[in-house]
């Protein structure tokens, strides 16, 4: 059973994904916890190190998610071998490359370059999506066992996020069999309504799926031949980087 103050907590830290600061009345009124409570927790988060409060009376994450993240990255040999090419693509084609991987029923963004991207999009280091929503999601799902994605399929309820969101899984059967075959999925106003992406899977020293990379976007980027150049793009990075981690191509 979880607890209430801990999960209460994490509903708070969560808040900061999408905010990198807020006042104490904006976190209440975003959590939807009552004051007395949200009191009491950012006094503890604050002892603690999780959160600091500024001379503005603004709260932000604080210092010690540094040292986590430093620690977390560190770790995520992926994330080390990635970034350098995540940041050529991004050099040549200007348009924002993330980094996803799998967990659990979800997948997590770990990594992303956007220096040029003057739209700032759905997706984030720390946010999460579902594995049918976004091609960088689905490319994850796509190239899962066959077994895997049958039980996926029969257990998942699909949710609408954006406009294209899949919604009919005969059609998102169809998208992952395509996939499949192309090698690549495509999303338009999945996550978000007007932007798109372009994703291809990485796997590891064992041909198994461990991520995924997307170049995205505003969705007038993404038509006629630009998606077979993109397509290219993302295929020859997401093999270089399969290649790195022990992938015989």
């Amino acid at each position: 059973m979880k607890n209430k103050t801990v999960v209460r907590s994490m509903d708070i830290l969560n808040l900061f994904i999408d905010h990198s600061a807020l006042t104490f009345q904006e976190i209440i009124d975003l959590s939807h916890i009552p004051k007395t409570s949200v009191y009491r927790m950012l006094i503890s988060l604050e002892e603690m190190g999780f959160v600091e409060k500024g001379k503005d009376s603004k709260y932000r994450l604080g210092l010690l998610f540094l040292t986590y993240g430093n620690l977390v990255s560190s770790r995520l040999d992926i994330r080390q071998i990635a970034y350098p090419i995540m940041l050529d693509l991004h050099e040549e084609l200007k348009e924002a490359i993330n980094l996803i991987v799998k967990q659990g029923d979800e997948a997590i963004y770990i990594e992303k370059v956007d220096s040029y991207q003057k739209v700032r999009l759905y997706t984030a280091v720390g946010r999460r999506s579902p594995l049918y929503a976004g091609a960088c999601s689905r490319i994850i799902l796509s190239f899962l066992q066959d077994e895997e994605i049958e039980s996926y399929l029969s257990n998942v309820e699909l949710n609408s996020f954006a406009m294209g969101t899949i919604i009919d899984k005969e059609i998102l059967f169809e998208s992952i069999q395509n996939a499949r075959k192309n090698g690549y999925t495509i999303s338009n106003s999945e996550l978000e309504n007007h932007t798109s992406a372009i994703a291809a899977p990485i796997f590891n020293h064992r041909g198994e799926v461990i991520a995924g990379i997307s170049i995205a976007g505003i969705e007038a980027n993404y038509q006629n031949e630009k998606v077979d150049i993109f397509a290219k793009k993302v295929i020859d990075a997401a093999n270089e980087i399969s290649e790195k981690l022990g992938y015989l191509i």
